[in-house]
This record gives C-alpha cells, structure tokens and sequence, in this order.
C-alpha cells in the first residue's frame, strides 16, 4: 500500500521561508515523479512544482517560479518543497502527488497516488 505523508506546515509572515516535506513508503520512490499541489479555501485545486524521477526535470507553476524549489532525496524516499518570499496568496493546504510516470507535470490524472495534506498559511 502507498503512503504518502506530508509535514511541515504551519503560519509563517509574509516574505517568510518555509520546508514542506513528503515521506513516500510502499513503491519504489526513485522511479516515479513527485509533485506538489495545492488549494487555497474557496479556490479549485493547482499544479505547484514537479520533480521527475532522477530529479534533472523540474516544473513550476508561472506563480512559483523564483521563488519554490522542488527536490527530491531518493536514499530517504522524500520529496520537498522550498519556499521562499511567501506571500498570503500561497496561503493553501500543500499535497504531495505520486506519478505514475517517470516524469511529473501538470496534469492530475497522471497522479495515482495522494497524501492528506499539510496547511501552510501566511499572514501579512
């Protein structure tokens, strides 16, 4: 059974940096894609960041970009999420997505496999 679990949310101020991170257990984690999604109270839920399965691959949504990091350390089945500069906008429950694929992109379909979620909220 797959597992994903995220941790590493929690209120932060504008302009803030933060780690979210997701433990992967039941598959083998290093051939597989990682993403990042999210969904802010009210609003559908987004593509963030993606990290194909030897990590050389990475994709970000336009709103990310400069400002998150996707990585991803295989020895440890782990996938994070960097944040830097937070603005309220990025205010969102942040879910980990297991691809089916080798690669990640933005396309929810593609994901089988999702963990509960980890709040990040940011104050201004």
């Amino acid at each position: 059974q797959v597992q994903l679990v995220e941790s590493g949310g929690r209120l932060v101020q504008a302009g803030d940096s933060l780690r979210v991170s997701c433990a992967s257990s039941g598959r083998p984690f290093s051939r597989y894609g990682m993403a990042w999604y999210r969904q802010g109270s009210g609003k559908a839920r987004e593509f963030v960041a993606g990290i194909s399965w030897t990590g050389e691959t990475t994709y970000y949504a336009d709103s990310v970009k400069g400002r998150f990091t996707i990585s991803r350390d295989d020895a440890k089945s782990t996938v994070h999420l960097q944040m830097n500069k937070l603005m309220q906008e990025d205010t969102a429950v942040y879910y980990c997505a297991g691809s089916i694929y080798q690669i990640a992109r933005d396309r929810p379909d593609e994901y089988r496999y999702w963990g509960r979620g980890t709040q990040v909220t940011v104050s201004g």
